[in-house]
């Protein structure tokens, strides 16, 4: 596998992959792999699906979001027997 290394990395920056490292349990390469694919919207190992680049956009929802919504639209799912014709 292809080896580079970095040089003049900012001591913050440094500090910030560090502690990403760390918190993670991830490697030092790692961590810097991961930036460097989520960046470039790449996901090692898989492909990106064709919606990847609308939700990155548009965000998407939670699952708390998901259930508060489908709370919330349950009246309108109900029928009213008064309009049955």
């Amino acid at each position: 596998m292809a080896q580079i290394t970095l040089r003049g990395i900012d001591p913050e920056v440094e500090k910030e992959i560090r502690r990403m490292s760390r918190q993670s349990g991830k490697s030092i390469n790692r961590v810097i792999l991961d930036m460097i694919y989520q960046y470039k919207g790449f996901m090692k190992g898989n492909k990106r699906l064709p919606a990847d680049s609308l939700r990155k956009l548009a965000g998407g929802w939670s699952e708390n979001d998901a259930t508060e919504f489908m709370e919330s639209i349950k009246a309108c799912e109900q029928i009213d027997e008064e309009m049955r014709s």
